[in-house]
């Protein structure tokens, strides 16, 4: 069974996005030097390029996987991908409250973090997930339930905006780094979660 695998684009501060970040301004004002390196068309991430030689196969990596899992904030923040992130896989997005209307295309809501990691690893088979948005990898993390980090880090200080992880208990978390690989725009790294983190809060 794959892995589940937060992919995040961050400043060497902290920040996933600027200030002010919000439906139509995903990154807010300012995030989008994070993403300098990556276009796509009409808002559609299967169709995301890089300019950056490394960053591309991260790319490729990243749409290689069987399922997505987000949280309700990013996938709201997108559009909701119009409901296809990539290849047509299974999008699991976790909410406290599931809406009455269903999620368009191949999404559906869940609100146990258990159950969503459970449900898209299934569906993913031998493919890892891939893992969206600042809450959702905080709960996923929390929840004994993110496997690795892959981490591409920006050359630059944001100041302000949303950080990946914010507002952590005082306590550690373990965590092995795997992978480096350079670029002339940024550092990709990528981390594996330690057992005792990933086991800390099973279903």
């Amino acid at each position: 069974m794959g892995k589940i695998v937060l992919y995040m684009w961050m400043s060497l501060d902290g920040f996933i996005t600027g200030p002010g970040d919000g439906p139509g301004r995903g990154l807010g004002i300012g995030g989008e030097r994070l993403h300098r390196t990556l276009s796509l068309d009409d808002g559609d991430p299967s169709t995301a390029r890089s300019t950056d030689e490394v960053g591309s196969r991260i790319l490729a990596e990243a749409n290689a996987t069987g399922a997505v899992l987000t949280g309700r904030r990013t996938f709201d923040h997108a559009d909701h991908w119009n409901g296809d992130h990539h290849d047509g896989v299974p999008i699991f997005v976790l909410t406290r409250s599931a809406p009455e209307q269903p999620a368009s295309g191949h999404a559906r809501y869940v609100t146990d973090v258990h159950e969503a990691a459970a449900q898209a690893k299934q569906a993913a088979g031998d493919r890892d997930v891939l893992l969206h948005g600042a809450s959702a990898a905080r709960a996923f993390l929390d929840a004994g339930e993110l496997d690795e980090l892959s981490l591409q880090i920006m050359p630059v200080l944001l100041g302000q905006g949303r950080r990946l992880f914010d507002d952590m208990p005082a306590e550690h978390v373990e965590l092995e780094l795997i992978r480096t690989l350079d670029s002339p725009e940024m550092l990709h790294t990528r981390y594996r979660v330690g057992p005792a983190e990933r086991h800390r809060n099973p279903a």
